[in-house]
């Protein structure tokens, strides 16, 4: 389990404002290279509108983390995304952007891996912890506290989170996790596994 915080993190520019990378796989990967296997970042969205580079090698899941973005892929009917809905695409398609926003990546080599992105947010009525149970097949779990904190337990261990922290786990270390979210609060779960 590796307990990440943002001086771990790579920052770069991109057209419409800056990207936050969170993890890469494999080790030593560099996005500009496009040899990665899977890339999870979080970027600003600072302009009105913005086209997204294109990927023809990749999958790719997105989600705001606040803010509204509206998505419109080669064309088609414009996608509106509110905190917590995800949208899914080919990252060859020509993506067009419409909304200031904070968003959180999750990028996947065709043919190689899959995942999914699951938004975490306190309930207000039923203020219990929130049980999370990783797919089976997931081979990689990204909990990243995008606002406030989290405590997690595990079945030995209980981890605490701040805004912008992470832990990433592999392997035998994903399990099903109780989070217990502050109010206001916001936890993503990203999830990787082979194909």
């Amino acid at each position: 389990m590796k307990h990440l915080n943002e001086n771990d993190y790579k920052v770069s520019t991109w057209s419409g404002g800056k990207t936050t990378e969170l993890a890469i796989a494999p080790d030593g990967a560099v996005y500009a290279d496009r040899d990665f296997l899977w890339r999870l970042s979080s970027a600003t969205v600072d302009l009105d509108e913005s086209d997204f580079t294109e990927l023809p090698d990749y999958d790719r899941l997105i989600t705001p983390l606040d803010g509204v973005m509206m998505l419109t892929h080669n064309g088609g009917e414009p996608i509106e995304l509110n905190p917590g809905d995800v949208d899914g695409f080919d990252g060859a398609w020509h993506t067009h952007s419409i909304g200031r926003c904070t968003d959180f990546n999750l990028m996947l080599r065709k043919g190689q891996c899959d995942g999914q992105i699951t938004v975490l947010m306190p309930n207000a009525i039923d203020p219990a912890p929130q049980h999370f149970v990783p797919d089976p097949q997931s081979m990689m779990l990204m909990l990243y506290c995008a606002a406030g904190s989290a405590a997690i337990r595990f079945p030995e261990s209980i981890e605490q989170l701040i805004g912008k922290e992470a832990l990433l786990l592999e392997g035998d270390e994903i399990t099903s996790v109780d989070l217990a979210i502050s109010a206001g609060g916001c936890v993503v779960a990203a999830e990787i596994w082979s194909i």
